[in-house]
């Protein structure tokens, strides 16, 4: 695990830059840095060691010297492709190597045979080519950008900021975007040039001339089999993922709350410590359900309670590490378990991905439970919308809003904030890009297929990768910590996607075939619970002076009067402490940007 950077193209003074941009990401591998510099080519990383811990370091070479690789990741299965790669001469036992010789192998078509999480850069000498791969669910990050003939890459953005063809300016051509979906969609981000290399794509750089090519497409060939055969089949992957996800050469840990995944994960892998944070405030407290699971499986749990104070005052430092803007109130709570993590351990398991592939969203049970309202004629049931969509939202009857309209015009996941509407009322900039310009690629992609499937699709490309695996990334990374997260697995995912809608959701549950697989290991009843994510209790102190008050105060700033309508932000921060509304999502939202403005630029950064 680590962090990479690099650059191709004729700059000064390559060693200082190089180890300036690998110095900004020193908390992705505090254990070791290494550089390979040569023409116009420089290559840099910082190690966090996990595998090999004596022989794994890089930049690796070929014993020939005529590929040299730089990656961050860990390659679940390279002890199987080792035995197929036994004709090449081998000098560590790291999977890095792996990777090496399976692009000698397999060139353009390695990454399909990867099973892990990676995105790693080989320059190839002889044909003076960079071949780039990001992980099919996009687990680890990779950043790009190019001017003046410079092509720049990265772990984070924030390497490039030392970089001197690098060139800091807001993209706000995504704002609108942000406040829909809580995190930037797009290949785009909020540095303007800066690009995002997609999940399960590849990036080649020859000649100056960058390509990029997808080599890894979500697919769902339901299948009909007995349910207790596709119950022992979610066993059987799991635990199979599960020691997969546990090899190393240091200590693996786990986050542990009180739900399904972490529990299940926990109760497969068995490590012998696991962390858990809460709060004083009991409703979002779980640390009392973990200890439970941890006392009947004979493990350790270490827990802390987050105060309101430190929750506030790590702000700055989140939206730093986090690159882009990110409004998930859970990315706080995340960061002080990992750090929590880190006193002890390198390596720990987390439980993203399950709600994704297994079906854990009450979204999705509106197609089981609402199935007597999709039956009037759709005409009806959009009429009976546009007149609701009049009228502020009513708890309860918001359905009727929902299922008036057709998923690709209204569906853009399971975390939208603003709508579009509400988005042109607040902004004081033109809305450029449109939420439905933004998912129609993957409603193409998934035409034909149940509104299940396609809300699936959604979450995976956009949620998922976007947004729960990057914070999950970025914050574990900021405590020099690794997350492996088991349920984000290419051969989980081949179980999953065959899962017809009734082993999903039904009218009593969610993830209803992998409760059933939990189930039959989980010594308590954790299996049952309903999904409560990282709960946080920012909703509540909102109501308070303090935090009401460090709000107000963002919301009166320039850069708050010049992109928004404050007014109306200001308005709905007082209904929301007169406990009239509850509007902390979309409050929160903008504060999380005005956060991230500050940090970036408002501070010196550079």
């Amino acid at each position: 695990m680590c962090g990479i950077a690099g650059f191709v193209g004729n700059v000064k003074n390559k060693k200082e830059v190089l180890k300036k941009m690998t110095d900004r990401i020193a908390h992705r591998g505090p254990d070791a840095e290494g550089f390979f510099i040569k023409g116009n080519v420089a290559l840099g990383q910082r190690r966090l060691s996990i595998i090999d811990l004596e022989n794994g370091r890089q930049p690796m070479f070929t014993k020939d010297n005529s590929l040299v690789i730089v990656y961050n990741g860990e390659i679940y299965n390279y002890k199987e492709l080792k035995k197929e790669l036994k004709e090449y001469p081998f000098q560590t036992e790291s999977d890095t190597e792996v990777i090496l010789y399976g692009y000698k192998k397999w060139k353009e078509d390695l990454p399909n045979h990867l099973r892990g999480m990676f995105a790693f850069a080989i320059y190839d000498l002889e044909e003076k080519t960079l071949f780039c791969a990001r992980d099919p669910f996009g687990i680890k990050p990779f950043y790009y950008y190019e001017k003046d003939g410079v092509f720049l890459f990265a772990s984070e953005i924030k390497a490039f900021l030392d970089h001197p063809n690098f060139e800091k300016k807001f993209n706000e051509t995504l704002l609108s975007s942000f406040l829909s979906f809580s995190f930037t969609p797009t290949t785009e981000t909020f540095f303007e040039g800066v690009k995002r290399l997609d999940a399960g794509h590849t990036l080649t750089l020859k000649e100056g001339k960058v390509e990029i090519k997808r080599y890894y497409k979500l697919d769902f060939p339901i299948k009909k089999e007995e349910y207790d055969q596709v119950v022992e089949e979610i066993s059987q992957v799991m635990e199979d993922s599960a020691n997969h996800h546990m090899i190393s050469d240091v200590e693996v840990g786990s986050f542990l709350s009180s739900g399904i995944d972490s529990s299940y994960l926990v109760s497969l892998a068995r490590p012998d410590k696991t962390y858990t944070v809460g709060y004083d405030i009991p409703r979002y407290n779980e640390i009392d359900y973990a200890k439970d699971l941890t006392e009947k499986l004979g493990i350790k749990n270490i827990s802390k309670k987050i105060t309101k104070e430190e929750y506030m005052s790590i702000l700055d430092k989140i939206m730093y590490h986090m690159d882009e803007p990110a409004s998930d109130p859970a990315i706080v709570a995340l960061y002080f378990v990992a750090n929590l993590a880190s006193q002890d351990v390198k390596v720990v398991l987390s439980g993203e991905g399950a709600d994704e592939f297994f079906g854990g969203y009450n979204y999705y049970r509106e197609e089981v439970d609402l199935s007597f309202y999709n039956k009037i004629p759709f005409f009806i049931r959009h009429a009976i919308s546009k007149f609701f969509s009049l009228f502020p939202p009513v708890r309860g009857i918001n359905f009727l809003v929902r299922r008036g309209e057709k998923l690709e015009d209204s569906y853009i996941g399971v975390n939208k904030v603003w709508s579009e509407k509400e988005v042109k009322k607040l902004l004081k900039i033109p809305v450029t890009i449109p939420n439905k310009e933004i998912t129609r690629p993957v409603y193409e992609e998934f035409k034909g297929e149940s509104n299940i499937v396609k809300m699936q699709a959604i979450d995976i490309h956009f949620w998922l990768m976007k947004d729960i695996l990057q914070k999950a990334d970025r914050m574990t990374m900021a405590n020099s910590l690794e997350g492996r997260v088991p349920f984000v697995d290419k051969e989980v995912f081949k179980v999953a996607s065959m899962l017809p809608l009734e082993y999903k959701v039904t009218k009593e549950n969610t993830k209803v075939a992998l409760r059933s697989a939990a189930k039959k290991i989980i010594p308590n009843e954790s299996y049952k619970k309903k999904k409560l994510g990282f709960p946080v209790p920012i909703r509540d102190w909102m109501r308070e002076e303090d935090v009401y008050s460090e709000i107000k105060k963002s919301f009166e700033s320039p850069i708050a009067k010049k992109y928004f309508d404050t007014d109306y932000l200001i308005r709905l921060l007082d209904e929301h402490k007169a406990n009239k509304k509850d509007n902390y999502r979309k409050v929160w939202n903008v504060f999380c940007f005005l956060k991230w403005y500050h940090v970036f630029f408002e501070e010196e950064t550079t």
